[in-house]
């Protein structure tokens, strides 16, 4: 999965990279073999860039063909990225914690064990948001598809799983190990056997719909459930490692 093309874009940025990951659909456990890779990471501006009256350049987005691969890179700079971590922002989550590693450093592995001290109950809400948006995309979709609602149950299960154990697990087919939904490898299976066989009927509408709306609730339960915090308290070590990491690179 990982090979020279994609280490290469990470080579090519213009700016120092904490890390690089994969996420999207070969993160979430069901690619297909035209997926293209979704590249998420942190770049880090030069001092003379942030303190200058000019706007820096805190988001890259690159959307190419490389060699054999289509791919969409999308880097922020760090401080903005640690401002997004002290959010409920269950996507940067992802993006940090993705096992999908393409760049690295030791800044990325102090990165993830401060990150720990972001994560509060109130996650719960971005993937209530994101699953009901998903919803959405799937009961409108003529016909309906299985792919928008593979994304349905990936957010719920990712939401419960996070809210029950504090851990991030974005791979769909990882979550049902623990979920145990038959119905989830036979979605996956769908998914990968292509666009013309990936339709659902009117009989499978109602079942996933009762299933869409148990699982909101379960996460819903889950989130009152929870241990985890009401607010982050990783600001002040994301604070000196913003620090650290900006001047070492001025």
């Amino acid at each position: 999965m990982i090979n020279d093309e994609l280490l290469a874009v990470a080579a090519a940025q213009p700016y120092p990279l904490i890390f690089v990951t994969i996420s999207g659909a070969h993160l979430y456990g069901f690619p297909s073999p035209d997926s293209d890779y979704d590249l998420r990471g942190v770049h880090v501006l030069p001092v003379s860039d942030v303190i200058g009256l000019e706007l820096p350049q805190e988001t890259i987005e690159i959307s190419e063909l490389c060699g054999s691969l289509e791919l969409d890179l999308v880097t922020h700079d760090v401080k903005k990225f640690f401002l997004m971590l002290l959010k409920r922002n269950g996507y940067v989550l992802e993006q940090l914690y993705s096992p999908l590693i393409i760049h690295t450093t030791p800044e990325h592995a102090e990165l993830k064990h401060i990150a720990r001290q972001c994560i509060t109950h109130h996650h719960a809400h971005h993937y209530l948001g994101f699953s009901k948006t998903q919803w959405r995309l799937f009961d409108k979709g003529q016909p309906r598809r299985v792919k928008p609602l593979l994304y349905v149950y990936r957010v719920l299960l990712t939401g419960i799983h996070l809210m029950q154990t504090g851990e991030i697990e974005a791979n769909l087919v990882r979550l049902n190990e623990r979920f145990k939904l038959s119905y989830i490898d036979e979605l996956v299976a769908l998914k990968l056997s292509g666009p013309e066989k990936s339709k659902l009927g009117d009989a499978d509408f109602e079942f996933h719909e009762q299933e869409y709306t148990r699982l909101t609730r379960l996460l819903e339960e889950a989130q009152q459930a929870s241990t985890l915090p009401d607010e982050p308290t990783g600001k002040p070590a994301l604070h000196d490692l913003l620090l650290r990491v900006r001047l070492s690179n001025s």
